[in-house]
Parts: C-alpha cells; sequence; structure tokens
C-alpha cells in the first residue's frame, strides 16, 4: 500500500503537495499572463492580479485549513506519546500547536487580502505565517529530539532540525530586506535601488516556503499509525 494511504498520512501528504501546487500554478498562470517577472517574483506577486488572484486565494486558503488539520493531528500523536512515555512538558507542544494556528491565520490573510489592495494587513499577515511557522518547526524539532529514538528515529530529527535551522537562517534577512524597500510592485529593473533587496528577499521567502512544505512531508511516517474514529452520541432527554 502506498505510505500515504495508511492512516491519517494522506493529510501532510495532500497538503505538501496541494501547497505546492499552488505555489506553482499561480507563479505559471501570472508568469504566461505577464503579470510579473519569471525571475524571482514574490510569492504573493503571483497572487495579486487576477485570475491567478482567485486561484491563489482559493488554493491558500485550503492550505491552511489543511495546515491547521495537520498541526492539530501532531498534536494530538505527540500528547498520545508523551503519555505512553513522558519526554517532554505538555505545554511545549500546546504553544507549538498554538503558534502553528496562528501561523495558518497568517496564511488565511494573506490567501484573502492581496498586497497592492491592502498592502499592511497583508504583510501583517504574511509575517504571522513566517514567523510563527519558523518557530513552529524548531519547536517541533525539539520534541523530535526529546522524543528520540522511542517515536522518532534520528535521522528524521536531524532533517527536521536542518530544515528548521534553514528557514529560521532566511527569515531573518527576508524581513530585513524587505522592510528596507520603499515601494510595493509588480515590475522590478534591476537598475533600480531596490533592486538587490528585493532579490535577497524573493529567494529567502521561497526557501521558508519550500521549507515548511519539506518539513510536514517528514510527518508522513509518523502519520501513518494514527487511526481517526469520530463517535456520534444521541441524547434520549432532549
Amino acid at each position: 500500500m502506498l505510505c500515504f494511504l495508511r492512516g491519517m498520512a494522506f493529510v501532510p501528504f495532500l497538503l505538501v503537495t496541494w501547497s505546492s501546487a499552488a505555489f506553482i500554478i499561480s507563479y505559471v498562470v501570472a508568469v504566461l499572463s505577464g503579470h510579473v517577472n519569471p525571475f524571482l517574483p514574490y510569492i504573493s506577486d503571483t497572487g495579486t492580479t487576477p485570475p491567478e488572484s482567485g486561484i491563489f486565494g482559493f488554493m491558500i486558503n485550503f492550505s491552511a485549513f489543511l495546515g491547521a488539520a495537520t498541526m492539530y493531528t501532531r498534536y494530538k500523536i505527540v500528547e498520545k506519546q508523551n503519555q505512553t512515555s513522558y519526554f517532554s512538558t505538555p505545554v511545549f507542544n500546546l504553544v507549538s500547536l498554538v503558534l502553528g494556528l496562528v501561523g495558518c491565520i497568517g496564511m488565511g490573510i494573506v490567501a484573502n487580502f492581496q498586497e497592492l489592495a491592502v498592502p499592511v494587513v497583508h504583510d501583517g499577515g504574511a509575517l504571522l505565517a513566517f514567523v510563527c511557522g519558523v518557530v513552529y518547526t524548531l519547536l517541533q524539532s525539539i520534541i523530535s529530539y526529546k522524543s528520540c529514538p522511542q517515536w522518532n528515529s534520528l535521522s528524521t530529527c536531524h532533517v527536521r532540525l536542518a530544515i528548521s535551522a534553514i528557514s529560521c537562517a532566511a527569515v531573518v534577512p527576508m524581513i530585513a530586506c524587505a522592510s528596507l524597500i520603499s515601494i510595493t510592485k509588480l515590475e522590478w529593473n534591476p537598475k533600480e535601488k531596490d533592486y538587490i533587496y528585493h532579490v535577497v528577499s524573493a529567494i529567502c521567502e521561497w526557501t521558508v516556503a519550500f521549507g515548511f512544505i519539506f518539513y510536514f512531508l517528514t510527518f508522513i511516517h509518523d502519520f501513518q499509525s494514527v487511526t481517526l474514529r469520530i463517535s456520534t452520541e444521541i441524547n434520549d432527554d432532549i
């Protein structure tokens, strides 16, 4: 049986494939429509102008939902593992979940408020998504090491930490360079003074975004042993 069809593994698998498709499809449509330069646009640039804005908004909204579902399932997995064999304070796991869900809310804001229409709201949502997302991966990496070797292999822990470190290293120059850009626009000329800031922040943005995607890919193995059960009870007294 395919690995993503076992247990709840389809949830992070769907998150990874859907989010990748959201970025790629929006980029291709924006470039073919002539709305952005093919060389290093911001992710948000590829979802600003119709028709790609509709595609971007719909797909990123669903990605945010899938992200929340994945994070909550991961929270329940760690909670159960910790009850079976204590390795970390439950608060640590809860803080990780809350930060992750805040990041998903930030994704929803990015999807629904285009950068040229309401830049302050859009940028605030992006900041929430990226910063909270990076901290989430760091906390989950720490949890992975704490639960090793009973619940995680050492190689999985190393991969998660490496992705977290790269994302953390990229998010700082991304925010710093983006804050130095004096104007929000889609078309860039290499001769402009802010062009180098745009290039650096765009590279870092794509790095962090796909860092999240590869990080959730590492959850597939953990989710294979998880089963979702829904119980319905009817109270006759009502």
